[in-house]
């Protein structure tokens, strides 16, 4: 029996695919529904409803269990939220890997982050290596990550075997109103500016094989970064436009407009009640030129390729062109 935590989510939802074609037993926590995603597959999988923070749901969960995927997790940069991402990150990891300990689990295999990899200097890459650094610039996600995986260096360290993956920014299809799917809606709707930021891409089909593919091997105690290929963020855009049929970004917006944006934003949401569309982390991190290194995982898993960015757009952007063509019909 595999148990899949965050199995509702846009990367649980994918691994949960796949391991359903292999025919193993799979069961998967869910919160309020199980998404619409998931309907042709809903009946191949058992189904509990609860989170990670539920340690009764979450021991019962457990049993019988021998592979443990933690997909589970709160992915948000918004001051707002940073009660719920600490607990959820953090909290609902420990419970993970206490109760994983008690029910003699045989294998974790935890999603962290890169965010949760220390800060080179501008210009150096970024690898498993990278030591971690208290700074008031890391994101309260970032540490949320960071901690949560210290949670699973402790399991390993008390005998629970784990590998951890660090993905960069995942992109995908289907997910539209969250993560990867805002990049494309603000590419679809014609989103007129860009920053001079980079930072690390990848498939999310990638990162869900790259998981299975650890939990099948014998390895333990080891992080892998899994990034496709470090691209600027107006290029993503930009091929994400192309494949869209719309207009490019063109208006480049510097720091200082950031900073005044990301104030005004914030302003604007105190007095409407709705959610900013930048706020202060998201301001700052899409200013950054961060590079991350691949190579550790490439080494470890000869046989796997990553798909090229232009190949995962290209399939994002097709998904995207039919749900509006669907929209549009009804």
């Amino acid at each position: 029996m595999i148990l899949v935590t965050g199995g509702t989510g846009f990367l649980g939802s994918h691994l949960l695919r796949k391991l359903v074609k292999t025919g193993v037993p799979v069961r998967a926590l869910y919160r309020k529904e199980i998404p619409e995603q998931l309907k042709d597959i809903a009946d191949k999988i058992t189904w509990m409803k609860g989170d990670v923070l539920d340690v009764c749901v979450l021991e019962e969960a457990m049993e019988g269990v021998e592979k443990v995927y933690h997909c589970a997790g709160v992915v948000s940069f918004r001051p707002e939220n940073r009660e719920q991402i600490m607990k959820v990150n953090i909290d609902g990891t420990a419970n993970v890997v206490n109760l994983a300990l008690d029910a003699g689990v045989k294998k974790l295999v935890h999603v962290s982050s890169v965010a949760a990899l220390g800060r080179a200097k501008t210009g150096q890459m970024i690898d498993e290596n990278t030591e971690w650094q208290d700074s008031h610039h890391n994101s309260q996600y970032a540490v949320s990550k960071y901690r949560a995986e210290m949670e699973v260096w402790r399991g390993i360290a008390e005998g629970l075997p784990a590998a951890i993956v660090n993905p960069s920014i995942i992109l995908g299809p289907d997910y539209w109103d969250d993560g990867s799917g805002l990049l494309i809606k603000n590419a679809w709707k014609e989103f007129p500016y860009y920053t001079e930021g980079v930072t690390g891409f990848t498939d999310v089909e990638d990162v869900a094989e790259v998981m299975i593919r650890l939990m099948d091997s014998n390895i333990s105690g080891q992080r892998f970064v899994i990034s496709t290929d470090n691209w600027r963020y107006v290029d993503l855009f930009t091929e994400m436009a192309i494949q869209l049929g719309k207009k490019p970004p063109h208006k480049l917006v510097k720091p200082w407009q950031a900073e005044i944006v990301w104030r005004i934003e914030t302003l604007k949401s105190k007095i409407t009640g709705k959610k900013a569309v930048l706020t202060k982390e998201t301001a700052h991190t899409a200013q950054l030129k961060v590079y991350y290194n691949n190579e550790k995982i490439k080494t470890t898993l000869p046989g796997f390729k990553f798909t090229p960015l232009k190949e995962t757009i290209a399939r994002m952007s097709k998904a995207y062109l039919e749900k509006m063509q669907s929209l549009s019909q009804q």
